[in-house]
């Protein structure tokens, strides 16, 4: 993967993953990312593990924010971060959301999701962290 440069506005994947077919949350954070100045991919819905981290390879994102509500999170974000890391790309930043049992926050950062966002996360606070994440990222 090439350096990326710390000038250039900050490229997200916003992955909708699984059997999800409920993308209104996602597309929300689309607009805000574009907003906020970001290059967005969107990777639209029924998206695999292996689908995202290619995707992240080809475009070279710094981020993917992560999107499910259907209960599968403890399986498909850890399979995302794997295939990742088999592609030999550490440099992301990885965020999931939706809604996730506050009980299984740690887990998922504990196989390499940055953060996890609830509903009724505000926009702004979002947008925050990743925006200092990939900035540290950017850093190494």
């Amino acid at each position: 993967m090439k350096q990326k440069a710390a000038s250039r506005s900050i490229k997200i994947l916003v992955a909708k993953l699984g059997l999800d077919g409920h993308d209104r949350g996602a597309l929300v954070l689309c607009r805000a990312f574009r907003d906020a100045g970001m290059e967005v991919i969107y990777s639209g819905l029924f998206a695999t593990p292996d689908r995202i981290a290619q995707i992240a390879e080809d475009e070279d994102v710094d981020a993917i924010a992560m999107s499910l509500l259907n209960g599968a999170h403890g399986t498909l974000f850890p399979r995302v971060v794997k295939t990742l890391k088999k592609k030999g790309i550490k440099d992301v930043l990885i965020v999931g959301g939706g809604v996730i049992p506050d009980i299984d926050h740690n887990d998922l950062v504990k196989a390499g999701v940055d953060h996890v966002f609830g509903p009724g996360t505000p926009l702004s606070t979002i947008i925050d962290h990743i925006t200092t994440g990939v900035s540290k990222l950017r850093k190494i």
